[in-house]
């Protein structure tokens, strides 16, 4: 069977085409994270990796706010209708498997229109635009949280819970070898990094290093040149702390799980799959919301952990020395936070991405 993925939520994509492996996979997503930089997607990136068929898909979308970029990303629409249309012509595919976003939008529509059945996924408790629309289209929608059954018909609706990619969960490649001597907090922000994340830390450095090891994550966005500031940081650092501080603009999936093997707490954005991998692994952590996420989709889903004893909140618009408490709250009461993911355990399904896998071939 020809499957064709596509969306911006790589991570249980990945998960389920796992899941998938004895079918052909294409998949259709952004080669650019960044158009004005040319900076290389972490979809296309892991995509490729795999040796998996990879089209890149130049599209706009319609923003909240106004600007000359945004209007210069709703003119590209129409050309990711066109370039969506050749896909599914050239392709054929038998399914569609969409993991949302703008990108999806346009390839939802145009398997509809041919006949080829649609499923769709959606992370987050309350769904974006492009979401509800490639609903209209889909054969079946997976949701991860009970709260979203509402937002769809319900006849179509599954309660699938997000798919986990399993490289977390095992050690597959170590990027480097390290010596265990302090507890070790993991900074991420993401794919594209966060410059609000990188320069709280950065401000709190050579504190921090004194009492922790810090994995960092600092992504590879050109404009702030967060990762060469940071390098440069470690460079001026006493021998001492320069080894307790390990940075890298990027992890690739088979080095995560050695990644969370040795991490302790965690400090990044709460993105519904960060969450839920989160969750999985019972990791204490310190989100920072993205503030313009949709629907204060970050912040809802930061109020879960903290509301259950499971990690902190800290706003970006908090001075560092707030999140330096924080680090150190969790710290004291590490073991307390761990066993409280016992009252979270509701929200995990671990067969999400068999779920849909099953659907999806099914059909």
């Amino acid at each position: 069977m020809r499957i064709l993925v596509t969306g911006g939520h790589l991570t249980p994509a990945l998960a389920v085409i796992d899941k998938l492996k004895d079918h052909e996979i294409i998949f259709v997503g952004r080669k650019y994270a960044l158009e004005r930089e040319q900076t290389l997607s972490f979809e296309y990136k892991e995509i490729t990796k795999r040796e998996i068929k990879f089209i890149d898909l130049t599209t706009g979308r319609v923003n909240r706010a106004v600007s000359i970029r945004d209007f210069l990303s709703i003119v590209r629409i129409p050309l990711g209708f066109y370039q969506s249309l050749q896909v599914i012509r050239n392709e054929k595919p038998d399914r569609i498997l969409s993991f949302g976003s703008y990108v999806a939008a346009p390839v939802a529509f145009w398997a509809w229109l041919f006949g080829i059945p649609v499923f769709s996924h959606e992370q987050t408790i309350q769904p974006g635009l492009s979401n509800r629309l490639i609903a209209l289209f889909s054969k079946k929608v997976f949701v991860s949280f009970e709260e979203t059954l509402s937002y769809f018909p319900q006849h179509k609706t599954v309660l699938s819970g997000n798919p986990i990619r399993q490289s977390i969960f095992t050690i597959q490649k170590k990027p480097f070898v390290l010596e265990k001597n302090k507890s070790v907090i993991y900074v991420t922000g993401g794919s594209l990094g966060s410059h609000s994340i990188n320069m709280r830390i950065k401000d709190i450095l050579p504190k921090l290093l004194k009492d922790f090891i810090i994995i960092h994550q600092t992504g590879d966005t050109k404009e702030y040149q967060d990762f060469e500031q940071l390098e440069k940081l470690r460079e001026k650092l006493p021998k001492a702390l320069k080894s307790n501080y390990i940075i890298r603009k990027h992890f690739f999936e088979d080095e995560v799980g050695y990644i969370y093997s040795l991490t302790d707490m965690v400090i990044g954005r709460a993105g519904a799959n960060t969450f839920f991998e989160l969750l999985s692994l019972e990791k204490p952590t310190i989100f920072v919301p993205l503030p313009w996420s949709a629907h204060k989709e970050q912040q809802k889903q930061a109020d879960i952990f903290k509301k259950y004893g499971v990690g902190e909140v800290f706003l970006q618009s908090e001075k560092s020395n707030r999140l330096l408490e924080l680090i150190a709250q969790i710290r004291r009461s590490l073991p307390k936070y761990k066993r409280n993911f016992q009252k979270l355990k509701f929200l995990y399904k671990t067969n999400a991405a068999e779920t849909i896998a099953k659907e999806v071939l099914r059909a």
